[in-house]
């Protein structure tokens, strides 16, 4: 398994959860490093569930938001799921305003997007 800088990962039978390091996920060379790590899981570690726990995240910037899309295509293509958990009420409202909304499964806990899955 390789090691991590911007995320934390646990799983809980075949989801892999995931936390993030960071608080606001702004910075451009981050959110790059950060995309690298989720892909990582799903290209190279072969995960196919993965359940993004949001908790403690206050910030998102236009990128991060970009590089979720391209991680929605790349586990989708590779026959995975992914679910998102615990956002923020601000970020919510991002989703909503760009609709990705309708893109991604968005939960509010993380026991209710296990039980999804």
């Amino acid at each position: 398994m390789a090691n991590f800088e911007r995320i934390v990962i646990s799983e809980v039978g075949e989801v892999t959860i995931v936390r993030f390091v960071d608080r606001k996920i702004i910075d451009a060379d981050k959110i790059q490093q950060l995309g690298n790590e989720l892909l990582h899981l799903v290209e190279v570690d072969g995960r196919r569930s993965l359940l993004l726990n949001f908790v403690g995240v206050e910030f998102l910037s236009s990128a991060a938001l970009n590089m979720l899309v391209v991680l929605d295509r790349k586990v989708r293509s590779a026959g995975g799921r992914w679910k998102i958990c615990n956002l923020r009420p601000e970020i919510h409202q991002v989703f909503v305003i760009t609709r990705l909304v309708r893109m991604f499964d968005i939960r509010e806990s993380e026991a209710e997007a296990l039980k999804a899955f």
